[in-house]
Parts: C-alpha cells; structure tokens; sequence
C-alpha cells in the first residue's frame, strides 16, 4: 500500500511539475509575444483596411460606369420608341399617297386622256373647217365685186403639226401613267407593310433596353448597399486598428491571470502530490490509523 502511494504521489508530483513548467512557459510566452503579436495585428488590419479602401474605390468607378450606362441606355430606350412613333405617324402619310397614287391619280389621268381624246376629235372637225373657211374665202376673193367686200385673205392656216395630232400625241403619253402609279402604289404599299415591322421591331427593342436600364439599376443599388456595407467595416477596422493595443494588453492581461492561477494550482497539486509522497495526506491518514 506505501509502495502504490508513493507511486501515485510521484506522478502526482510529475505532473504538478510539468503542470508548473507549461504556467511558466505560458506567462513567459504572453508577454515575450505580445510585441510581435501587436505587429503582426497591426499588418493584418492596415492590410484589411487598404484592402477594403481599394474595393471602395472600385465600387466607386463601377457605380460611376453604371450610372453613365444606365443614362446612355435610356436615351437609346427614349430614342427607339421616338423613332416607333415617328414611323407610326408616317404611316398615314403613305396611306395617304397610296390612295392617292392608286386611286385618285389614274382615275384623274384617265378622265383627262379621255377628255384629250374628245378634244382631238374636235380638234380634226374645227382644223377641217378652218381650212374649208380658207379654201371658200380664197375663192370668193377672186370675184370680182365679192372679193372687195371680202378683203385680202391672210395667211393660211398651215401649223407644223395640227392640234389634233399634238392632242393624240398627249393623249398616249398620258395612257401609259396610270399603270405606273398603280405600281409605285404597290411599292408603297410594301414600303408601309415594312414600316409596320421596322415599328413593332422598334418598340421590341425598347422594352428590350428599357429591361436592361432596370436591371442596371438593380445592379448600381446593390453596388451603393455594398459601399454602404464597406464604410461600416472601415469603421470597425479603424476602430479596433486604434484600440488594439488596449485590446492586446487586456487579453495578455486575461491570459496573464488565467496562467497565474494555473500555476497557483499546480503548486497545490504539486503540495499533494509530496504529501501523498511522504504519506501526510489527509485521506491517506485516515486509512494509517
């Protein structure tokens, strides 16, 4: 029985004395570190701190680009759907020259052939006259008596071309005019079915942008939360970059006292372990007697 307490006071007193070893190397340790641990801390937090400085300052210049974005693409929103109206208040114009074009001017040309046409008839029956009216005063003034009373005739009528074939000429040109603003009203009738796609394709990509504005604007809020959010941890680094030595010296302070009372502790063990050792304990002394 003495042999196993004396075992049990030896490692008892063992490992009071590494217990003491570890308190000493650890109160030694918190201390003797203390300055490098102060200066690497300061590293970390300068390094902490420029870091979020140079994230700040990118947000800054994306938010910057963003918003002139966001102004570049809404101009070109604004521009599309005034360009869409623009054509869509073109489209009655064209209607208008179409009708104009397919309706109003052939029936017009027609009607004007015709009636060219009706002059050239009269034309020939009134050049005919003219010239019997020239042939009967040329010979009623070779009469004697008669052609006093008649006078001299004057020049005959004898144009380079008779107005009747002038009319007739007009008269085909004009027959072939209607048939061709007839086919430009077809163009044109093509031209405003087009200005109707290049206008629904023009209000597509309105709203198309005018999605894409919002989303950018989603994208510059999240980036003012963000530097929002970077100024509050420049505040908190800043702040613990100012009190860290205060910082420092209360956890080596805490540590300090933690190690302290350790040691303290070990000495207990360390007492009990000698007595129990020497056989003095108070437990062991019950069981002697």
């Amino acid at each position: 029985m003495n042999v196993m307490r004396r075992i049990l006071g030896i490692l008892v007193m063992i490992a009071g004395i590494l217990g003491l070893v570890l308190s000493l190397a650890g109160l030694v340790m918190v201390w003797v570190a203390k300055p490098t641990v102060t200066v690497y801390a300061n590293t970390t937090v300068d390094t902490l701190n420029k870091s979020v400085i140079t994230s700040q300052s990118i947000m800054k210049t994306t938010g910057q680009a963003l918003g002139a974005t966001i102004d570049s693409v809404d101009a070109l929103s604004a521009m599309l759907s005034t360009t869409a109206a623009t054509v869509e208040d073109t489209k009655p114009v064209f209607d208008e020259i179409d009708t104009i074009m397919s309706v109003t001017l052939p029936s017009t040309l027609k009607a004007t052939t015709d009636s060219l046409y009706t002059a050239q008839e009269a034309a020939q029956v009134l050049e005919s006259t003219i010239q019997s009216l020239d042939t009967f005063r040329f010979l009623l003034s070779d009469v004697p008596l008669v052609g006093d009373l008649v006078g001299q005739t004057g020049e005959s009528y004898a144009p380079e071309k008779p107005l009747a074939d002038s009319l007739g000429e007009l008269a085909v040109n004009l027959e072939g005019l209607p048939d061709t603003f007839v086919e430009m009203s077809t163009n044109l009738s093509t031209t405003d079915d087009n200005l109707g796609s290049i206008q629904d394709n023009l209000i597509t990509m309105s709203d198309s942008v005018g999605l894409i504005s919002s989303s950018l604007s989603e994208y510059e809020g999240m980036i003012v939360q963000s530097q929002s959010s970077m100024d509050d941890l420049t505040s908190i680094l800043k702040n613990i970059q100012a009190n860290l030595a205060t910082i420092l010296n209360g956890v080596a302070i805490v540590l300090t006292l933690f190690f302290t009372w350790l040691l303290v502790a070990q000495i207990v063990i360390l007492s009990q372990g000698w007595e129990l050792y020497q056989g003095t304990a108070d437990h062991m002394g019950g069981e002697d007697k």
